[in-house]
């Protein structure tokens, strides 16, 4: 088949769950993360709003990712006065969520939050390349339904290997997601594409593994053995745009996690991304994410 030796390669990691509740009509927001972000409905109905992007209805059973730094909020349709939105580990209270709706506070919106790191051949995050939320519907009947209870179970009584288990089950439902996609030939997925072309994909392992590089198109078809020309041609179909666009998002997806888990200089991040000036760089970075460096910072790390 086309894509297997990609499902093969595929690499996913965690971080740490998070139960979120919001307790009536209310909005938690979520910022900007620097990695792509996983919602799984477990009840009651709302929706989330992205910026820039049509909100989401949302309801039990709706499982959604948020590519990264895009900023988007949780929002309750709920009708307590005074709502109280909270996060707190996942392991509490997950066990009587998982025997139905009628256990929840009516008017509680309760998901289940995690960051996504998902992996290709030895390189992180290639699921930041995906343009477009990804949603499904998990309620029954789903192939991904029995996987995602599964995982609920093992968050909420671990054992011994309930960190393997579970990331064997997410494994699971993002095939699932993907291949459903690739079936259907969305545009969200057609970056995939490139990693059926030899040539498209060595120059798109380059731009990942090295984005802060002063890449060109010249020098990516050079690198693959191409001339521009077709080099740029071939990248436009397979991945739907030029090859300088996908760098500048991959720059910036690097960016945003040099600033949320480093105290890396401004200035320096700057340079690592492959921008000249920190003024540039400032410049490319709101027009991304709507903050500037400093503020998408201090909102991440708590300054």
């Amino acid at each position: 088949m086309k894509y297997d030796h990609i499902f093969d390669e595929l690499e996913i990691s965690t971080d740490p769950f998070a139960l979120c509740e919001l307790r009536g009509a209310c909005d938690l927001g979520l910022g900007r993360d620097a990695s792509a972000t996983l919602h799984y409905i477990l009840s009651g109905e709302g929706e989330i709003s992205l910026r820039a992007r049509p909100p989401i209805k949302v309801s039990r059973g709706m499982l959604v990712f948020i590519p990264a730094l895009q900023s988007h909020a949780l929002h309750s349709f709920g009708g307590t006065s005074h709502p109280i939105p909270e996060c707190k580990p996942a392991a509490l209270k997950l066990a009587s969520l998982m025997a139905g709706s009628e256990q929840v506070d009516s008017g509680q919106l309760t998901a289940l939050c995690a960051h996504v790191t998902v992996g290709l051949r030895g390189i992180r995050d290639i699921i930041d390349v995906i343009r477009e939320p990804m949603i499904e519907n998990v309620s029954s009947p789903s192939h991904m339904r029995p996987a995602l209870q599964a995982l609920l179970a093992e968050v909420s009584n671990p054992t011994l290997g309930s960190r393997a288990m579970i990331r064997a089950l997410l494994m699971q439902c993002v095939i699932d997601m993907l291949r459903k996609r690739l079936t259907e030939n969305e545009s969200a997925l057609r970056w995939m594409a490139a990693l059926a072309d030899p040539s498209i994909w060595n120059a798109l392992k380059l731009m990942l593994d090295k984005p802060g590089e002063p890449h060109t198109v010249e020098s990516l078809a050079t690198h693959v053995s191409m001339s521009r020309a077709a080099f740029a041609k071939r990248f436009a179909e397979a991945y739907g745009s030029g090859p300088m666009e996908l760098l500048r998002d991959l720059r910036m997806r690097r960016a945003g996690h040099l600033l949320e888990m480093t105290d890396v200089p401004i200035k320096r991040v700057a340079d690592l991304v492959g921008f000249a000036s920190r003024s540039a760089f400032t410049r490319a970075f709101e027009a991304k994410t709507g903050q500037s460096p400093r503020d998408f910072r201090a909102s991440r790390q708590g300054g």
